[in-house]
C-alpha cells in the first residue's frame, strides 16, 4: 500500500507508527492481554487444500469428544458451567474452525484452496445441524434444566436460548419426523454453500472500445487491467465497483444496457434450479416444524417476530415512499427525454444510476467523479482511524502478522486507550483480486468469549472489500459511497471487537438479524458531516483544499433527493426475499425468477426479460434469508440513534456519546435484549420520526 501519511491534514493526534519502525508482533502484543486474563491469538490459516480437509476432521472429532464428554456425565454431578456453557464452549470452537474455513472459501487466491474449503465448508454445516440431534446431549440438558437451576442474567439467557433451539430443531414432533427435519436441514445447508460459491465463483468479462465506454474518467480506464487490447477495454461485471462506474458514468446506453443485463444474469443457469430447491425445502422445514412459513421461523427469534410484522412494516414504506420514488423518476426521466429526443422514453433497469447520477451533476453541480480527489483511500482509512479512537476511547496499532491470505493483507490490533487493555485484532483485505468475495463485508473469525479456564479470548476479524485500487502511478481514490461503506463495514469490526459477552452466543455482532446493521448504519451518518471530514478529507494534490462546504450541504441535499429511487430498490429485495419464504402450499411448485422479478417489477424497475437478479443475491444463500427487510427495520433504529451524537456537544466527534455507544451497545451485544440496550443509548423510548425524516416521508 502507497503510504504518504505525511499529507494527512487531521485535526486528531494518530497513535499509529508514522516512522520506519519495527511493527510489534502478535506475541509481544499478547503480552499486553496477560494482566487482563485475556488472550490475544491469530487462528491458524490452513493453506492447501489437504490442512483444509485435515482442519475440518479434526474440528469435528473435537466437537464430538466434547459432545460425549457433556452427555456421559454423572447427572448428580451436572452443573450449569459442564451442560449449558460446556455446549456454548464446543459450539464456539466448532465455530473458530467452520468460520476459518468460510473465510478462507471466500478470500483465498487459489482455486484448489477455496474448492476444498467449499467441500470442508459442507461438511462441517452438516455436523453442525447434527449436534442439535444429539439425544445423548439433549438428554444431559434436560436433566439439569429439571433441577430447576437459579440462573441469572446471561447464564440464564444462554440456558432459555438454549431449549428454544431445542424446540426450533424439533424436539417437540416424535422421533421419525424430528429425523426428517434432520435429514432436510442438513440437506438445505449443502444447498446454500452451493449456491453461495456458485456466486464467488461467477466471472462475467465484456469486451468494449474506448468510444463504447464514452463518459468514463480516464482514472478509471486506467486501471491495471482494464485495458486487455489496442482498442479494448474488458469490464468484469461481477466485480461490483467496475459494474456501478460504468451504469453510473456510461452516456452510451447500448453499453449500460449490456453491463446490466449481464448483472441480471449473473449464475443464473447454475443458481435459478438450486435456489428453487433451497425455497422448497425451506418452505417444507417450517411445515415440519409447524411453522405457517420460513419468514415466520426465521423472523420468531429477530426484533420482527413474525413473517407479518415485517411485511407490514416494508409494504407501508413502499406506500409512504412512493410519492417521492414518482417525482425522482419523472426529474430522471425528463433528463432523457431531453438527452435522446424521444417523448415517449422511460427509465429502466440500466438507467437509473446514469440518470440519477446525471440529476446530481446537473440540478446539484456535483460530479461524483471529481470528489474522489479528496478521498484517497490512505486518507480515508487512517481518519476514520482517528475518529474511532477518539470517540471509542481506543487505539489501533499496526502489527506483523504471521500469515496474510494476499499481498496488501495487514493485520491491526486494538487496546483500550486508557488502560492499554488489548481488544483485540482486525485484518484488511481491500482491494479485487479474481476469486474474492466481490462485495463489502466484514468477517467475524474469531469471536470473543470467556474460556473454561477464566481467560477471556478477544475477537479477530476481518474486512473483506474490493475498492478501486491503486495504478499507473495513482492512488486509490474512493466516491463519497465508498466512504461510506468504509465508515460501515469498520462500524461492524467495532460491534465484534468490542464485546464483553461471556458466552460465544452473545458475543459482538451475534444480535437479532434485524439489529445487527443498525449500529454500522448510524455510523454513515459521519460521511455527510463537515467537521469530521475536514479531519481527513483533502486534496490529496493540494491537501489545503477541503471539501468544500457548499457541496457537503449538496451531497446532504442529494441523498434526501434520490433516497427515493434507492429505497424502493431496497424494499423491493426485502419484499421478494419475504414473498419467497412466506407460506406455501405443501408440494407447490417454486418459480423464484418468476416470483422475484413479479416483485421487482412492481416495486422498482422491472428486470429484463428473462433474467433472474436472485440467483445472484448472495443474501438469500444464508443467514440473510427472510431478514434482508433487517436493513430497513435497522435503519429506521440507526436514525433513531444518531440523534444522540446530533444533540451531543462535539456532535459527531463527541466522545460521552461515544462511550455511551461503546458500553450499552457495542460491549452489550446480545446479552440482554437489544431493545434495552437501544433505549439506554437514547436514554428514552424508540421513535421512527427520525427514520421518516430521513426518507423525506415526514417533515
Amino acid at each position: 500500500m502507497k503510504n504518504s501519511r505525511a499529507l494527512w491534514p487531521l485535526c486528531f493526534a494518530l497513535p499509529l507508527a508514522l516512522s520506519a519502525a519495527p511493527l510489534r508482533t502478535v506475541a509481544e502484543f499478547q503480552e499486553l492481554a496477560a494482566p487482563f486474563h485475556s488472550e490475544i491469538e491469530v487462528p491458524p490459516f490452513e493453506t492447501t487444500p489437504d490442512q483444509i480437509r485435515a482442519a475440518a476432521t479434526a474440528g469435528i472429532a473435537a466437537g464430538d469428544a466434547a459432545i460425549d464428554r457433556i452427555a456421559r456425565q454423572n447427572p448428580a454431578a451436572a452443573t450449569f458451567a459442564s451442560t449449558f456453557g460446556a455446549l456454548d464452549d464446543l459450539e464456539s470452537e466448532a465455530a473458530l474452525v467452520g468460520s476459518r474455513i468460510d473465510f478462507i472459501q471466500q478470500s483465498s487466491p487459489s482455486k484448489a484452496v477455496r474448492d476444498a474449503a467449499e467441500e470442508a465448508s459442507k461438511k462441517m454445516n452438516e455436523w453442525t445441524v447434527g449436534i442439535e440431534y444429539r439425544e445423548d446431549l439433549y438428554a444431559a440438558l434436560r436433566a439439569f434444566a429439571a433441577t430447576a437451576p437459579a440462573l441469572a442474567g446471561e447464564d440464564r439467557r444462554l440456558f432459555d436460548f438454549t431449549l428454544r433451539d431445542y424446540r426450533r430443531a424439533g424436539f417437540e414432533l416424535p422421533p421419525a419426523e424430528r429425523a426428517q427435519v434432520e435429514a432436510l436441514r442438513k440437506q438445505l445447508t449443502t444447498l446454500e454453500t452451493d449456491f453461495g460459491a456458485n456466486i464467488v465463483n461467477t466471472r462475467s468479462p465484456l469486451v468494449f472500445t474506448r468510444a463504447e465506454l464514452a463518459g468514463l474518467p480516464d482514472a478509471f480506464l486506467a486501471t491495471p487491467g482494464l485495458k486487455t487490447g489496442p482498442d479494448a477495454y474488458t469490464v468484469l461485471v461481477n466485480v461490483t465497483p467496475q459494474r456501478i462506474m460504468v451504469e453510473q458514468n456510461c452516456s452510451v446506453a447500448a453499453t449500460r444496457r449490456r453491463v446490466t443485463t449481464a448483472e441480471y444474469h449473473l449464475a443464473q443457469a447454475v443458481n435459478v434450479p438450486l435456489f428453487n430447491r433451497i425455497v422448497a425445502l425451506r418452505a417444507e422445514i417450517a411445515r415440519k416444524l409447524k411453522y405457517a412459513s420460513w419468514d415466520d421461523y426465521q423472523i420468531e427469534v429477530k426484533m420482527a417476530q413474525d413473517g407479518a410484522t415485517a411485511t407490514k412494516f416494508i409494504e407501508d414504506l413502499i406506500r409512504g415512499i412512493q410519492p417521492k420514488f414518482d417525482a425522482e423518476v419523472a426529474e430522471m426521466r425528463a433528463l432523457k427525454v431531453a438527452e435522446t429526443g424521444d417523448p415517449k422514453a422511460q427509465i429502466d433497469f440500466s438507467d437509473w444510476r446514469y440518470y440519477q447520477n446525471q440529476v446530481v451533476k446537473q440540478k446539484y453541480t456535483i460530479d461524483s467523479e471529481a470528489l474522489r480527489v479528496y478521498f484517497q483511500y490512505e486518507h480515508v482509512l487512517q481518519g476514520m482511524f482517528a475518529i474511532y479512537q477518539s470517540i471509542f476511547g481506543l487505539k489501533f496499532e499496526q502489527l506483523q502478522a504471521p500469515y496474510v491470505w494476499a499481498d496488501g493483507v495487514t493485520l491491526w490490533g486494538v487496546t483500550d486507550a486508557k488502560t492499554g487493555e488489548p481488544m483485540g485484532l482486525f485484518y484488511l483485505d481491500m482491494f479485487p483480486r479474481e476469486g474474492k468475495y466481490n462485495h463489502f463485508a466484514e468477517f467475524s473469525i474469531q469471536p470473543g468469549r470467556l474460556l473454561p479456564s477464566g481467560i477471556y479470548l478477544r475477537p479477530t476479524v476481518a474486512l473483506l472489500c474490493n475498492f478501486p485500487p491503486p495504478g499507473n502511478g495513482a492512488p486509490s481514490l474512493l466516491d463519497h459511497e465508498e466512504v461510506t461503506t468504509v465508515f460501515h463495514e469498520f462500524g461492524h469490526a467495532m460491534h465484534s471487537i468490542l464485546t464483553r459477552a461471556r458466552h460465544g452466543r452473545f458475543s459482538g455482532t451475534n444480535v437479532p438479524g434485524d439489529f445487527v446493521e443498525a449500529p454500522s448504519q448510524m455510523l454513515e451518518n459521519w460521511t455527510y458531516d463537515k467537521k469530521v471530514l475536514d479531519t481527513f478529507a483533502a486534496d490529496y494534490r493540494d491537501p489545503a483544499k477541503k471539501v468544500p462546504a457548499a457541496t457537503l450541504s449538496r451531497l446532504k441535499e442529494v441523498r434526501l433527493a434520490t433516497i427515493g429511487v434507492f429505497y424502493r430498490r431496497q424494499l423491493s429485495f426485502a419484499l421478494l426475499d419475504l414473498k419467497l419464504h412466506g407460506p406455501r402450499a405443501a408440494g407447490a411448485a417454486v418459480d423464484c425468477q418468476a416470483e422475484s422479478n413479479a416483485v421487482l417489477g412492481a416495486v422498482s424497475f422491472p428486470p429484463p426479460e428473462g433474467s433472474a437478479f436472485v440467483a445472484y443475491f448472495g443474501h438469500l444463500a444464508g443467514g440473510y434469508d427472510a431478514g434482508y427487510y433487517g436493513y430497513a427495520w435497522a435503519d429506521a433504529i440507526a436514525a433513531d440513534m444518531a440523534t444522540v451524537f446530533e444533540a451531543a456537544p462535539d456532535g459527531f466527534l463527541d466522545q460521552g456519546a461515544g462511550r455511551r455507544m461503546r458500553e450499552e451497545v457495542y460491549s452489550q451485544g446480545d446479552t440482554r435484549d437489544v431493545s434495552i440496550s437501544i433505549e439506554k443509548f437514547l436514554g428514552r423510548p424508540r421513535s421512527i420520526a427520525p427514520f421518516l425524516r430521513k426518507l423525506g416521508i415526514q417533515e
